[in-house]
């Protein structure tokens, strides 16, 4: 496997959850990350308690400028990119009968095309170090929940784009992976405005037992299932389930 030490990892919405725990995780280990999202004051907090290994840039990506600034801040922060973590994105839980054109687009922006847009900007980097992507999916995909019909599309959307595009970059030695996570307390609910952080909270433990260990996971658990997406250098077009057997559909008592 590829050691994580001195690799440059561009990781988008790296201000809170997922993001930022990994940002943290690989950053620890001498990783130089390069960190993202839309909340300034926070993403510059983020960096500066991670450290020197740490580079921040305030970026929506869903803007075809802030891809750009992004990918040139990680150049001018390491040099080179090893890994692209395609992490940002928003939830959307809403009936059938509340559905508008306007907010299922602006999902599919967010959580997709977005994503998909970024990986054009990197790729030029990541082909001249073989590098690694990384989309993050979600146990909707597998396991079904009333309302989250429009986050469950986007999510298979890309557990879908990781295939072909795997297919598509093999040739040039660059890994196209996916990590499927299972419920992990992040602030995806809450910037939705479905849920305070209390009760997003209460809500995700309300569910504890639909895992096969008993427990919901947390955000450094899909970490070091990132991490290993990163080094693992035979494996490319996979989704890898880190959730705790939330997937395999059981309710434990």
């Amino acid at each position: 496997m590829k050691p994580i030490k001195e690799m440059s990892v561009v990781i988008t919405g790296g201000g809170s959850g997922i993001g930022e725990a990994t940002a943290r995780y690989l950053a620890a280990q001498g990783a130089k990350v390069t960190i993202c999202g839309r909340r300034e004051d926070r993403i510059k907090k983020v960096a500066k308690e991670i450290g020197g290994n740490c580079a921040w840039v305030a970026a929506d990506v869903t803007s075809s400028a802030d891809r750009q600034k992004l990918i040139d801040t990680a150049i001018a922060h390491a040099g080179r990119i090893d890994a692209l973590i395609s992490n940002a994105g928003n939830m959307e839980r809403k009936p059938v009968e509340e559905w508008t054109e306007e907010r299922l687009l602006q999902v599919f922006n967010d959580n997709v095309i977005s994503g998909m847009m970024l990986t054009q900007v990197a790729l030029p980097h990541l082909v001249a170090t073989e590098g690694a992507i990384i989309f993050i999916g979600s146990v909707y995909t597998v396991r079904a929940y009333p309302g989250a019909a429009p986050y469950a599309a986007t999510k298979g959307a890309l557990e879908a784009f990781v295939k072909v595009l795997a297919t598509e970059l093999g040739p040039r030695k660059i890994r196209v992976n996916a990590v499927r996570p299972g419920a992990v307390l992040t602030e995806i609910n809450q910037r939705a405005g479905l849920y305070d952080d209390e009760a997003a909270a209460k809500r995700l433990e309300s569910i504890a037992n639909h895992h096969a260990v008993g427990r919901i996971g947390t955000s450094l658990e899909i970490a070091e299932g990132i991490e290993y997406l990163i080094r693992a250098e035979w494996v490319t077009g996979t989704v890898l389930s880190v959730d705790g057997g939330m997937g395999l559909g059981v309710i434990s008592q």
